[in-house]
């Protein structure tokens, strides 16, 4: 797997901005930084949020290419592109790497959520829908750690109901030890609620 130059620090938006205000493009002083400030809470929380994922003073099992890494991707899936690119340019000159996941992401792009419901009331919403496993040139850049997390990252992104214990399995075939594998979860619980922040404070500026 390649790993190319990580951007890490304050060097991520030139100085030690909130990374939503960032990717929003609030200004200090704004009217849409003043309504930020009416929550100070939910806009340390959500930036202490990021920090612990993808800043930790210890990465342990995951090194930090392999957080932006899933970040892209997870991004792409939820077809936020410029949070991905955000993400991407954490990533800094990774190359082949890069690639590898552009081409994960058209190739596990869907819309879902698919899955099925144990037989019930529910079953009428089961919705059939492809599983991602990336294979051959994908899965050969990506190597076996990343193909393996990008194949559950589909699942947990686009086949909710699906996920089980069983699934976790070729994780830890790949080297994912237990805690990383939460820390995975955490990541695809983490973007949407970013990406949902953000696509309304943009909305809001555009009101403003």
């Amino acid at each position: 797997m390649e790993k190319g130059t990580l951007v890490t620090g304050t060097d991520r938006t030139g100085d030690a901005a909130d990374v939503i205000d960032h990717l929003v493009g609030i200004a200090p002083g704004s009217a849409l930084d003043a309504i930020r400030a009416r929550r100070p809470e939910a806009r340390s929380q959500s930036e202490a949020s990021y920090r612990a994922l993808f800043e930790p003073a210890d990465p342990a099992g995951i090194t930090p290419t392999e957080r932006f890494a899933v970040a892209v991707f997870v991004a792409g899936l939820h077809g936020a592109a410029e949070v991905a690119a955000f993400y991407r340019s954490r990533l800094g000159d990774g190359g082949a790497l890069i690639e590898a996941i552009d081409a994960a992401t058209t190739e596990a792009a869907g819309t879902g959520p698919y899955g099925r419901y144990p037989a019930g009331p529910l079953s009428r919403e089961d919705q059939p829908g492809p599983v991602y496993r990336p294979g051959g040139d994908v899965a050969q850049r990506l190597g076996p750690r990343l193909a393996a997390a990008f194949a559950h990252l589909h699942l947990l992104v686009l086949h909710p109901r699906d996920a089980d214990p069983a699934s976790l399995q070729p994780l830890l075939d790949a080297g994912w030890s237990t805690t990383d594998i939460v820390t995975l979860s955490q990541i695809a619980a983490f973007l949407p609620f970013q990406i949902r922040v953000v696509a309304g404070l943009r909305v809001l500026a555009g009101q403003l």
